[in-house]
């Protein structure tokens, strides 16, 4: 392990800030916050917080067997959410969707045929744009896939974790492979330009030939994209109950997951996600960039940002507390969902320091020029600690792009949170779960 990170699970650093850096804000009207705000490649984020199973490793904002009428009672709720913002906020284009969870197709057909109906009556037109749809092996089925296809859906992404039961029993993810292996056999045969699946690393007794059991399957099936996630045990979450602690060799697990996808032809893009190919014969042209464009999010749990405001509904994980916001939201009105009332305001450091770590945690790597037409600096001025990275092996400068090395890619979940401000890893220390 290189001297400069003890500790190279730290936290993954998919969004800064964390979510546990929101507190209550005073209320402020979206129409302002977002009247100056580019708006023509945004990303549209749906949040359905269902499943049919809590997995035990689980700390999304997700409830599992909802009774139908809560459903249907959200979906009223989405539609009055997403009628407001489309009053308020214009006008604006998407570049750019995701449907998450939760698991999505929980939903019955009907439900999801109201779910695209509500889509586009924000002027979002799926066939278009690059749109991901998450779903889990037992509640797809051919009636909804070949739906999801005739919608434009172009990404699909299953959650199936170990191709070993015991392994998914471990992980409190009960399921058989008989569902597994007709849900893949069901995407590839609907033609879906991009099928993903997830799998973990660091299971209670998980081997390294267990593990790469499950990713020589994965690539058996040719999957376009595998995404690999250390196993982590978060408060309130099931896999606390059982003591099962992730295994102390994870490191090595993903060394090996590594060395077997790229030598399977799979390119490296993050820590996480392997691409076998790009999402081919798009008709459309990718115009979101997760570093500049903001987000709306609809729905219980779902984020929304602008550069310098990120807002969201209230966070918990025990499903009592989930519940309960889920409630809120559903008997929310027009008026109460003009507003943003929690979440965090970014000041111009904050602002550049997200550009950085949504930039360098990915091959793409982070355009220093780009920075210095945005910021007027340039990004190793502003975060001497960067040059570290270097010293150290794990970056390098090529031109003007700064980017991880193979290893440094490695050390994203100790890179992510080392680049965090005090600020924020305060607030985040000091977010109480519920």
């Amino acid at each position: 392990m290189t001297a400069l990170f003890d500790n190279i699970f730290d936290a993954y650093a998919y969004s800064y800030p964390h979510k546990h850096s929101y507190r209550r804000l005073a209320p402020m009207p979206l129409a302002d916050l977002w009247k100056e705000e580019k708006k023509d490649a945004l990303f549209l984020y749906i949040h359905l917080p269902f499943c049919e199973m809590r997995c035990g490793f689980c700390n999304l904002f997700t409830i599992a067997n909802p009774k139908d009428d809560m459903v249907n009672t959200y979906l009223d709720a989405l539609e009055r959410e997403a009628t407001t913002l489309q009053r308020l906020i214009q006008p604006v284009r998407f570049g750019q969707m995701a449907v998450g969870g939760g698991t999505p197709t929980f939903l019955d057909v009907s439900q999801l045929e109201r779910l695209f109906r509500i889509i586009r009556s924000i002027g979002a037109q799926p066939e278009q744009m690059p749109v991901s749809f998450e779903m889990s092996p037992k509640t797809i089925n051919e009636e909804k896939a070949r739906f999801l296809f005739a919608q434009g859906v172009d990404r699909v992404s299953m959650g199936i974790q170990s191709f070993l039961e015991t392994e998914q029993k471990s992980l409190g993810r009960p399921q058989k492979n008989k569902e597994v292996f007709a849900a893949l056999d069901l995407l590839k045969k609907q033609g879906f330009p991009t099928v993903n699946i997830d799998l973990i690393y660091g299971a209670h007794e998980q081997t390294p030939d267990s593990w790469l059991y499950s990713v020589e399957t994965a690539i058996a099936y040719q999957v376009d994209e595998i995404f690999i996630y250390p196993l982590y045990v978060r408060p309130l979450t099931g896999i606390t109950k059982t003591g099962n602690a992730p295994a102390d060799n994870r490191f090595d697990l993903y060394l090996a997951a590594k060395e077997l996808l790229t030598t399977a032809g799979y390119e490296q893009v993050s820590m996480r996600m392997f691409r076998r190919r790009k999402s081919a014969d798009n008709t459309y042209q990718v115009m979101y960039s997760c570093q500049e464009d903001g987000m709306i999010g609809l729905g219980a749990g779902a984020r929304s940002y602008t550069k310098a405001v990120h807002y969201s509904s209230e966070y918990a994980v025990a499903r009592h507390n989930i519940k309960s916001i889920i409630d809120q939201y559903s008997v929310k009105s027009a008026a109460d969902f003009s507003e943003a009332d929690y979440g965090i305001i970014l000041p111009d450091e904050e602002q550049r320091r997200r550009f950085i770590i949504k930039s360098i945690l990915h091959n793409s790597g982070l355009d220093t020029l780009r920075y210095q037409q945005l910021y007027g600096s340039h990004p190793l001025e502003d975060f001497p600690q960067l040059q570290l990275l270097t010293d150290n092996g794990m970056a390098v400068t090529e031109g003007t792009l700064f980017r991880l090395t193979t290893s440094g890619i490695d050390y994203s979940d100790a890179i992510g949170p080392w680049l965090y401000s005090n600020p924020i890893r305060e607030l985040i220390n000091n977010f109480v779960l519920q």
